[in-house]
């Protein structure tokens, strides 16, 4: 699989998780309502403003973006934020949990 072919499906993966339609999406990035299923369907690569402004509205880190593990970068960068603003003592009890529940699900 080629690296554009990559590109759309990451983006239709994105944006489906958020449950954004592509004509919304393209509406709200100012864009024609065709903009991200031309995108999507391989007709056309956004300008690397537009990425940015992709990034922006699917609200990841352009990095993220092209990190399949992560299903779901929205949601981790939000949790990082908020991971961040703990106490020290916080941070702890939340990690023991995090494995706490991990190690149930084995």
């Amino acid at each position: 699989m080629d690296h554009f072919t990559l590109f759309y499906k990451r983006l239709t993966q994105l944006r489906n998780k958020q449950g954004i339609s592509a004509r919304d999406m393209s509406l709200s990035l100012g864009q024609s309502e065709s903009y991200i299923n031309k995108i999507e369907n391989g007709k056309a690569l956004p300008s690397m403003s537009a990425f940015f402004y992709i990034c922006d509205f699917l609200k990841i880190h352009p990095r993220d973006f092209f990190d399949e593990s992560d299903k779901n970068p929205a949601t981790s960068q939000e949790l990082t934020q908020k991971f961040m603003n703990l106490t020290s003592k916080q941070q702890e009890h939340l990690l023991f949990l995090i494995d706490d529940l991990l190690t149930k699900d084995e």
